[in-house]
């Protein structure tokens, strides 16, 4: 499939309510245009902050069985982070959910040590790629977005690059500019999908969401349809991958 429709939901989480955030989601999806991928923020039926850990879901939780009747009944791959119990930690966990029921997770990798995150969050380990309908994506969550051997696409093994974000807006100049950095340096496309409004602690985020081409144009509105023989024609003339040190 050389095409996929991707949207993003650039979402005003309410704190601490998932109830209420999965429902704000399922209306969005209804109106939404027909597309592949839905994306929604980190931690996006809570909220980020010190409420996040009291809050945590078994993995076959709530949430889960929410997120694959939204995957079947849309006909998409749902993709978004909520915080997860597993095994006696915590993980700010990100699943991609297929139509089908199946999922896959990744559990992020650099949790954030100045707000405190670090200290009730565990830190995942493993770096993963999937497919989803020929394409080959990777996916990230926030605070990974400033690391970029984390992120390097050695031998162009993904195509896609997704980010989940509460990014706030006092940083919003490093989230615009990374985006548009991980998608020049990985020549791949990238969905920065960052939560909007004001949390319960008070911090105001501008959200700034966007869908970043491999040469860091920004395409417009929040679903767009990314072209992989047009990546692939520009590696192929521009092979900057053959010299990554």
């Amino acid at each position: 499939m050389n095409e996929l429709v991707v949207t993003f939901f650039q979402q005003d989480i309410v704190w601490g309510n998932a109830e209420a955030n999965r429902h704000c989601v399922e209306e969005t999806l209804a109106a939404a245009p027909k597309s592949d991928l839905f994306v929604v923020p980190e931690t996006f039926t809570t909220g980020f902050g010190d409420h996040m850990a009291a809050l945590a879901e078994e993995q076959e939780g709530p949430t889960l069985q929410w997120t694959r009747r939204m995957a079947a009944q849309y006909d998409l791959l749902f993709v978004g982070t909520w915080i997860v119990m597993d095994a006696g930690k915590i993980y700010n966990r990100l699943h991609w959910v297929y139509p089908d029921g199946t999922f896959g997770t990744y559990d992020k990798g650099h949790t954030f040590r100045v707000s405190g995150e670090a200290d009730q969050i565990a830190r995942g380990t493993r770096r993963e790629v999937f497919e989803w309908r020929g394409w080959k994506i990777k996916p990230a969550v926030c605070y990974d977005l400033r690391f970029p051997k984390w992120l390097r696409n050695d031998n162009m093994g993904y195509d896609l690059l997704l980010l989940c974000a509460n990014w706030p807006g006092s940083r919003h100049e490093a989230w615009t500019t990374l985006l548009k950095a991980r998608a020049i340096e990985n020549q791949c496309y990238v969905v920065g999908c960052n939560r909007a409004g004001t949390d319960g602690a008070g911090i105001p985020y501008t959200g700034d969401s966007a869908i970043i081409d491999y040469k860091g144009f920004v395409l417009p509105g929040t679903t767009a349809t990314l072209d992989k023989e047009k990546l692939n024609t520009f590696r192929e003339h521009w092979p900057f991958y053959l010299d990554f040190d």
